[in-house]
């Protein structure tokens, strides 16, 4: 009967053993049920993502030491804990916060509740109780664990895209300024000359180009801050790079090429 239930447990179920009262009033095992949790299609790929994303995963379950490592490799999460109370789940939380990190949790019963409420984000499942629904800082109607991704993603994703209209307005008015104010000013100090690179028509044709242009890059930006910078499961040292290269030296390149074409045209259309 102990091989079956250590075989059982290995293979990540949960071992129930049957016991019947004898004629002497003791117990006697007659067999075994098998328990086991079904991992979802996909699990293990929506696991991956999450590592892409440099999110390290933690299973929390009440099984067995042996049932919970099974269920852990099936699904490919980096760690688990096995026979945890509501006090061990709450202790690993913030054992996770006090080393700096930023922990999100998901869970559907009673015991779950003191974690997803020490959880920096808490999401409990629509199936679970309602002391679980009541800690966590959102419901996934879904009842999907995995939905950390998304919720993950949304929230990256505003950041980037903050930080990518913050980064290219910084550089864009660096960049702007850089180019008009040689042109402006060239007439009282002559030594600018050297810094009229774009060689615009005129200070007024040169103010005038700079506002045209402000005006075309706001419009330009509209569906860039509704659709927002697209997210991508990377380090965040390669999001940075990427973002700087993209808003900040585009920043950079753009009002020169954009206010020249500007003056240009006003110089065609005889404005200036």
């Amino acid at each position: 009967m102990g091989a079956i239930v250590d075989g059982i447990s290995s293979g990540g179920g949960t071992p129930l053993v049957v016991a019947e009262w004898t004629d002497n009033s003791s117990a006697r095992a007659i067999g075994v049920v098998h328990l086991k949790d079904i991992v979802k299609v996909g699990i293990r790929e929506r696991f991956d993502e999450m590592r892409r994303m440099s999110i390290r995963t933690v299973m929390i379950t009440g099984d067995n030491p042996a049932t919970a490592k099974a269920i852990a490799q099936e699904a490919g999460v980096d760690d688990f804990l096995a026979e945890a109370t509501p006090e061990d789940k709450l202790a690993l939380i913030k054992r996770e916060q006090q080393g700096g990190r930023l922990v999100a949790m998901t869970g559907d019963g009673t015991n779950d509740a003191p974690a997803l409420a020490q959880a920096d984000v808490g999401v409990a499942m629509n199936t679970g109780t309602q002391a679980a629904r009541e800690a966590g800082n959102m419901v996934d109607l879904d009842s999907d664990p995995t939905k950390l991704i998304e919720v993950v993603e949304i929230g990256k994703q505003l950041l980037i895209t903050r930080g990518a209209l913050t980064t290219f307005s910084i550089a864009n008015d660096v960049a702007k300024y850089f180019a008009i104010i040689p042109a402006m000013f060239v007439g009282l100090y002559p030594v600018l000359d050297k810094l009229n690179v774009m060689a615009l028509h005129s200070p007024r044709s040169a103010i005038l180009s700079a506002v045209i242009f402000n005006a075309l890059v706001i419009v330009a930006l509209i569906p860039l801050a509704l659709r927002g910078v697209r997210f991508r499961a990377e380090s965040a040292s390669a999001m940075l790079r990427r973002n700087l290269l993209i808003y900040g030296l585009g920043g950079l390149v753009v009002p020169f090429i954009g206010i020249k074409l500007v003056d240009l045209v006003i110089v065609a259309l005889g404005v200036s």
